[in-house]
């Protein structure tokens, strides 16, 4: 039988690419949607998490597509109202946060699943097998992209908590935290904060690896023209190549896989897995690096930030 789901926040992400993937998993229907600003014809609509709680005790999973500042409360209720969450990425605003919700969950006896996208493209499981049988030279990460074109007017992005160019670097983060047969940690960073802003607008990275691979990152809201998400790999075996965030793979320059995009179905196929086996899937490895960054970075103030 289909579990029924709520969806909290109806913005961009959820009308792209939550509800399509909702709505073709027979895992799932969707049952009611919480927006202040928004709905979703056919379905029930409320303004806050209270009164969907109160008023549909039947809906038994919430997956909540929100900004990361107001989450854990959203989570908190749900978890101890006895329901299923999946948490858009990132999963809170600090590790403490999650830490909160995956104890809550377990207390409740409920599923927890702090969602990475970009870790479940279809070109992500090729890759780590790639890896797996050979030794890592270097590993390069290039992740650009125009804060303007796809955050337009999105202030909370700035703010506190809300990562700045981190909200998209941490999709390359989990992708290298997935693919990787061993954990690296970060071993230094430059932010570059725009004078008017709380987080940063770019940012370069350096990883530590215990087989002494060359490992960086760089990340940037100020590409114009096209954008690019890649990822850049020497191996004593040959190349590989991870672009357009994950939807096109290349081995050695010829395409592996191109064109695939199936993060939020394999995302909601996994979350039903969850919520059948009774099990949480919290992995914060994405998180720490981030958290790292601003513990390690060296701060740069650039030029004011106007939308």
């Amino acid at each position: 039988m289909a579990e029924k789901l709520a969806l909290v926040g109806i913005g961009k992400i959820a009308r792209d690419q939550h509800i399509p993937a909702i709505s073709a998993d027979p895992d799932w229907v969707l049952e009611a949607a919480v927006s202040r600003h928004a709905g979703v014809e056919g379905i029930d609509h409320f303004e806050d998490i209270d009164a969907l709680l109160d008023n549909r005790p039947d809906i038994s999973v919430v997956s909540l597509a929100i900004p990361p500042q107001p989450r854990f409360d959203y989570a908190a209720k749900a978890l101890k109202a006895g329901k299923h969450v999946m948490l858009e990425k990132p999963p809170g605003q600090s590790l403490a946060e999650c830490f909160a919700l995956e104890a809550m969950a377990k207390e409740q006896g409920v599923s927890l699943f702090a969602t990475w996208h970009s870790r479940y493209a279809d070109t992500v499981p090729p890759l780590k097998a790639f890896l797996a049988e050979r030794t890592l030279k270097s590993l390069k990460i290039i992740w650009k992209e125009d804060v303007r074109r796809w955050h337009p007017g999105q202030e909370w992005i700035w703010e506190p908590g809300g990562m700045g160019v981190f909200d998209p670097g941490i999709n390359a983060l989990s992708i290298l935290t997935e693919i990787l047969p061993y954990p690296v940690h970060l071993s230094g960073a430059t932010l570059e904060f725009p004078e008017n802003r709380a987080t940063p607008i770019a940012a370069d990275l350096k990883f530590a690896d215990p087989t002494g691979a060359v490992m960086t990152a760089e990340f940037d809201w100020r590409q114009e023209g096209p954008q690019t998400w890649d990822i850049e790999i020497e191996t004593d075996q040959g190349r590989a190549r991870l672009s357009l965030g994950g939807e096109r793979l290349e081995f050695d320059g010829a395409p592996a896989i191109q064109g695939a995009n199936h993060e939020y179905a394999n995302l909601y196929a996994r979350m039903a897995e969850l919520v059948k086996a009774g099990e949480s899937d919290v992995d914060l490895s994405p998180m720490i690096h981030v958290c790292d960054a601003f513990s390690l970075g060296r701060r740069l103030m650039t030029d004011a930030f106007q939308f």
